[in-house]
């Protein structure tokens, strides 16, 4: 009987297994130059991405601010690589997705670490920190929520005259010592002491300092409110002020007598921009150390950026997460340490 023998790649029985499939795909590669030609552009595309990732320290400010501007989006850069995944696929272009190994490794290894869950579980001491917005239209609603959260000491930025005495009416039972400088407020469950206002070079008082005596030591606690930034089409971005007032802070910091430091705040910039370095080179964020996520705070209806922070000196983060949303416009943080 006469038998007829197919030359394809199949085994014998018409069907086809991942092995033969892998090596069709392994010999087109090969010999179909179309594939290497085509997706040049995205493959550049892809190259200049990571290049913007890895050396974003190296984008100049001196044009509008652009280096603290892209420093303070800089996790969401990693979108664009399904974006280019999904052009090179619909090109078929073997060329651009090679080259889309660059960004997502780099972004991998710059963010990477914040997508594990660092949290523990001591800690002897839990902070707590949120704008209220002076706009908010339920200052009580907003007190209790944060004092629900359990911390020991609560810091409040963007207090108005008006809503001050809302707060301290609504918090005194849960924190019976208390301090408000400016628009800045520091509530403790602990005695305070050496309690002053600290000049951030804004001609008033949005930044405070007190000495909290806990039960494992004495802590010394600031209180911040960095100046806002804006995007602006004339002028990118306008964070000329905030810049000189991190400066100011961090040197207050930097003088402060006590070993264990507690800064609470919302500084306007993330922990990658290089604006804030008077401050973020002297302190560890809770967030990065021992938290879970990025933690992004701002805006509270779609969080996009973590600009408000706790960060530490002299003290051991344990954990550090994020708050339900009140009536502002920022979500609160905590963080619990051990002093």
């Amino acid at each position: 009987m006469a038998q007829a023998y197919s030359r394809g790649d199949g085994d014998g029985s018409g069907r086809t297994g991942p092995g033969v499939r892998l090596r069709r795909l392994g010999r087109r590669l090969r010999t179909d130059r179309g594939l290497w030609r085509r997706g040049i552009v995205l493959a550049v595309v892809a190259v200049l991405l990571a290049l913007v990732m890895l050396l974003h320290a190296q984008i100049p400010n001196a044009v509008g601010n652009l280096g603290s501007l892209t420093e303070t989006f800089l996790p969401w850069l990693g979108l664009f690589v399904p974006v280019l995944l999904v052009l090179a696929l619909v090109r078929r272009s073997a060329t651009a997705l090679v080259a889309l190994l660059v960004p997502a490794i780099v972004w991998f290894s710059v963010f990477g670490g914040l997508l594990t869950d660092k949290q523990g579980g001591g800690g002897d001491l839990t902070v707590a920190t949120h704008n209220v917005n002076a706009d908010n239209p339920d200052p009580t609603g907003t007190a209790k929520d944060v004092a629900a959260s359990g911390a020991q000491v609560v810091a409040l930025e963007e207090l108005t005259a008006q809503a001050v005495p809302t707060y301290e009416k609504t918090l005194a039972a849960t924190y019976p010592y208390h301090s408000v400088q400016g628009t800045v407020g520091l509530w403790s469950k602990y005695p305070l002491s050496a309690t002053r206002p600290v000049d951030i070079k804004l001609g008033w008082t949005r930044a405070m300092r007190a000495t909290v005596a806990t039960p494992a030591g004495k802590v010394a606690v600031y209180v911040a409110h960095m100046p806002s930034v804006r995007v602006k089409v004339n002028s990118g971005f306008t964070a000329s002020q905030r810049d000189r007032s991190a400066d100011a802070l961090g040197e207050a910091i930097a003088d402060e007598p006590l070993g264990k430091v507690v800064l609470l705040g919302d500084l306007n910039g993330t922990m990658n921009d290089r604006a804030l370095n008077a401050v973020t080179s002297q302190m560890r964020s809770t967030q990065g150390a021992a938290g879970s996520g990025f933690g992004f705070s701002w805006p509270a209806s779609f969080p996009m950026a973590r600009i408000d922070q706790i960060m530490v000196r002299g003290v051991e983060p344990e954990s550090s997460w994020t708050l339900p949303e009140t009536g502002s416009d920022h979500l609160p943080i905590a963080a619990r340490v051990t002093v």
